[in-house]
C-alpha cells in the first residue's frame, strides 16, 4: 500500500470517528443513550468501546450500519463522503487514480461499489 493510500485511509478513519461524536452530540444523545439504542437493535457495544471509536481507536466497521441507524444518518455520511446526514450518494464522484476507476469508466465507478458496476445503459443483443 502506498503512503498516499495509507494517509487517505487514516483520514477517513479519523473523519468517521469525528462524525460519530458530532452526530451523537447534534442529536443530544449521551454515549450511554447510543449504547442502549444499539443494544435494543441487538448490537452489543460498551460505553468504553464507543468512546474509543469516537476518539479514533478501535473503529468496528461491522457495527457501522447499526450506528448509522441509531444516529439517524447514512454510512456515507459517517465515512465523510457526503455532508448531508440523510444522503447515501457521495457529494462528488471519486477522482480516478492509479489502480482505481479509469477515467473512461468514471461514470461507472462508485466509492461504495468500486469500479465494477455493471453497465446497464447498453442494450443487450
Amino acid at each position: 500500500m502506498s503512503s498516499a493510500q495509507g494517509t487517505s485511509a487514516r483520514e477517513r478513519h479519523w473523519t468517521c470517528a469525528v462524525r460519530l461524536r458530532e452526530r451523537r452530540r447534534e442529536l443530544g444523545l449521551t454515549q450511554i443513550d447510543v449504547v442502549d439504542r444499539l443494544r435494543a437493535r441487538g448490537a452489543g457495544l460498551t460505553n468504553r468501546a464507543l468512546s474509543a471509536m469516537e476518539n479514533g481507536r478501535g473503529l468496528d466497521l461491522g457495527i457501522l450500519p447499526d450506528l448509522a441507524a441509531v444516529l439517524d444518518c447514512s454510512i456515507t455520511y459517517l465515512l465523510g463522503l457526503t455532508a448531508d446526514p440523510s444522503c447515501w450518494q457521495p457529494d462528488q464522484p471519486p477522482r480516478p487514480e492509479s489502480g482505481s476507476c479509469a477515467s473512461s469508466a468514471a461514470d461507472r465507478c462508485s466509492w461504495i461499489l468500486g469500479p465494477d458496476i455493471p453497465d446497464t445503459t447498453r442494450a443487450s443483443n
